[in-house]
């Protein structure tokens, strides 16, 4: 019997581990721009708005931006807090764009949990092929249900001239 309770709670253990080494090593490549504190915590770090940049994978020459909501405290500091659906995102074209393979509308070009398993930050890209311009969408979803807030920024496709 006691065999059995160790065992279970080994396997329980070895199961969170799993779950929060996935979480840790799924997390996105991005680079962090900065960030600011919106709310003093006494314990663990302050809850902040953090800016990541990042490049689309297969649109060569464009580049975002997004901004969003941390939580701090101690179920931040360990990576258990669930943040906020707030988010805000701008891409712009910084060079000459060339697309590296077909584009597929509502295709997911950048990820994020925002929660240790139910919730995530998504940014998903449209090729609105009458105006020539890539719209790109930031939102959060759940498991069961997402929310409605939501950001989008447009990027024109134009000629790129070299300095």
């Amino acid at each position: 019997m006691k065999r059995d309770i160790i065992f279970i709670g080994g396997a329980i253990l070895l199961l969170i581990l799993l779950v929060g080494g996935w979480w840790f090593f799924s997390r996105p490549e991005r680079g962090t721009t900065g960030s600011v504190s919106t709310q003093f915590r006494w314990i663990g770090p302050n809850d902040k708005v953090v800016v990541d940049g990042f490049d689309d994978p297969k649109v060569q020459g464009v580049t975002c931006h997004i901004s969003r909501a941390q939580t701090g405290g101690v179920k931040g500091a360990l990576g258990v807090a669930e943040d906020t659906s707030d988010a805000s995102i701008s891409c712009r074209q910084i060079g000459p764009i060339k697309f590296q393979g077909e584009l597929v509308d509502g295709e997911k070009v950048f990820d994020e949990q925002r929660s240790l398993v139910f919730k995530s930050l998504q940014v998903v890209r449209f090729f609105d092929r009458t105006r020539n311009v890539l719209v790109y969408v930031s939102y959060s979803d759940r498991v069961i249900s997402g929310s409605p807030k939501n950001s989008i920024s447009t990027v024109p496709i134009m000629g790129w001239k070299n300095p």
